[in-house]
Parts: structure tokens; sequence; C-alpha cells
């Protein structure tokens, strides 16, 4: 199974009570925020187990709407397991792979699970590759010339940018239309979005390009960003977090341009362009979106410098 699909299997033969396990364990993990897909669980509006083993995309498309998906299934199901022992067994069969634990009916199962899923999802979570995108297709009018073009020392802004998350990110990629440095003249490049407005159709174009990635997410006009900054946005995934939209010291909004976004971000940012809303800050206030201040050391990397008198008091 993929790092980035958390498909987490409650496995046994008939009569091991996997169906009672799962439906207690359910509401335990819903109170704790989670939200859980069922997969091959009969009833209505649950996956069959033969259309989940044969088509494991399914699991896929349920890890893109969901924190965690839960399939019953026996030996033969690809992913992370308990295996719960039926009467007259004493271990798993010897075609079951990647077993965490085997539970016998004695004990709290629920809790033994919960236990498991506490160290096991979180990393599995950590395990996602991160992408970095920088957004470049803003018209700079108030500036009145490209702002990722603006000298920093010997490099260019989007030449700093691009260096702090090739720190922070497995791969950067430069969205958006407009000349580039020699310096990044081998970066690799996506146009926006078409159909969408804003810094949107730059983040959706990212997004929809590496649909199983989680993006560190810059506008070019932050000369102060830094790789802390990205590595302080990782630190707060975890599960059950979608995006990350940092809010400052008295600030009114929040930042949705110097921010990080797991790849379930997607479907609410489809969502709300579906409607023409193109502000990825209406993403503010979602069940699944934080917005956590950051460390005071940290707060100038959300500096972003607009007009001549901003490039001139810049410190």
């Amino acid at each position: 199974m993929p790092p980035e699909i958390p498909v987490f299997g409650i496995c046994g033969h008939s009569g091991s009570g996997r169906t009672t396990l799962i439906e207690a364990l359910l509401p335990v993990l819903v109170r704790e925020g989670l939200s859980v897909a069922l997969a091959g669980v009969d009833g209505p509006d649950k996956e069959s187990p033969a259309r989940v083993h044969e088509q494991p995309g399914k699991l896929g498309d349920l890890a893109r709407r969901h924190d965690l998906v839960l399939c019953e299934g026996k030996e033969g199901l690809d992913c992370a397991k308990v295996w719960l022992l039926a009467e007259g067994e004493s271990a798993p069969p010897e075609e079951a792979r990647a077993v965490l634990a085997t539970l016998g009916r004695d004990g709290d199962r629920v809790q033994t699970v919960r236990g498991i899923l506490d160290e096991w999802l979180p990393r599995r979570w950590r395990e996602t590759p991160v992408y970095g995108c920088v957004l470049i297709g803003g018209e700079s009018r108030r500036m009145g010339t490209p702002k990722h073009l603006l000298p920093r020392g010997e490099r260019t802004w989007v030449e700093d940018i691009v260096a702090c998350l090739a720190r922070a990110s497995e791969r950067v990629v430069i969205v958006g239309a407009g000349e580039l440095p020699d310096g990044l003249a081998d970066a690799a490049r996506l146009p926006d979005a078409p159909g969408v407005g804003g810094p949107m159709a730059g983040l959706l174009a990212a997004m929809r390009w590496a649909p199983e990635a989680s993006w560190l997410v810059s506008a070019c006009d932050l000369p102060k960003v830094s790789a802390d900054a990205f590595n302080w946005l990782l630190s707060t995934r975890g599960p059950g977090v979608w995006a990350t939209l940092p809010k400052l010291p008295g600030g009114e909004g929040v930042e949705p341009l110097l921010a990080h976004y797991a790849f379930r971000a997607r479907a609410l940012l489809e969502a709300l362009a579906s409607e023409g809303r193109f502000s990825p800050s209406l993403l503010a206030g979602q069940a699944k979106v934080i917005s956590p201040t950051p460390p005071d050391r940290l707060i100038g990397a959300w500096e972003n410098v607009n007009t001549p008198e901003d490039l001139r008091g810049l410190a």
C-alpha cells in the first residue's frame, strides 16, 4: 500500500469478531476528530470486500476524503493490520503479511488497537511526499516590476524561496507565467489551472499535478521566508489536519500563501473553486484546517512586500 494511503486492516476469519471490533472502535476515533471510512464492511453505503480487493484504487479515493480507512478483511488484505484470533486459532495464517499485533478474545481489543493507531497513523501521515510550490502568477502592479525577480543579495527573491523550499521538501515547482532568472532555467514549471482565479489557480495546478503529495506553498513576495518557517509548517502535520493556514499576532485573517496543504485539502479547494470562490483563505475555520500562530522568531517570514515604499522599508 503506498505510504500516502492510510489503510489499516481489522482482519481475521469468520467468527473472530472483526465487525464487532470495528463498530466499537469507530465512535472512539470519530470522537477524537478523525474522519474514518469503512471498506470491506457489508451493509448500506459500504464498499464490498471483493470490489475493494480487486480495485485498490478505490482505497486511494477513500483516503483522499478521510483521515483513515479501516478495512475489514482476511489474510490477503495488502496493508498493515491486526489479526483477530477466532476460536481454535493460536496464530495468524502464514500468508497474512504486515500483522502488527495478534489479538485474542481476552483483553480490551478497542484500546489495544487505539494504542497501535496512535503510533502508526501519525507515522503514516509523515511518510506522505512533501513538495514545494512557489506562486509567481501575480501582476505586481503596485510594485511596477515582477516581484519574484527583485534582487536579494546575489540572488533574486524567487531563487531564495526555491532554495529554502528545496531544504524542506522533496521537489520544488514554480507555478505561473513570467520570466525566470538564469539560475532557475531548468526548474520545473506549471501553468496556472485554467478557469481558476487568483493564487488558487497556482495552488490547484500543483495539487492536480501531484495529487498524492502534501504541499508547502509560498508566494513570491516574501523576502524573509526561511527553511525554518517551512519546517515549522511541517511540524503541524498530523492526523485530522488537512491544511495549516497560520494566523499572525494582531492579524484579522489567515495566511494561505505561506502555508501547508495536505493532499486531502484539494477536495476542499476544488469545492470552493467550483463555486467561483477563489480565495484559499476561505478554508479557515473548517474542521480540518488549523491556524496556529508561528513562533516569534519566524514571524518575519510572513512579511510580504507589495510597493516600492514597502521595499525601501525592508529591514
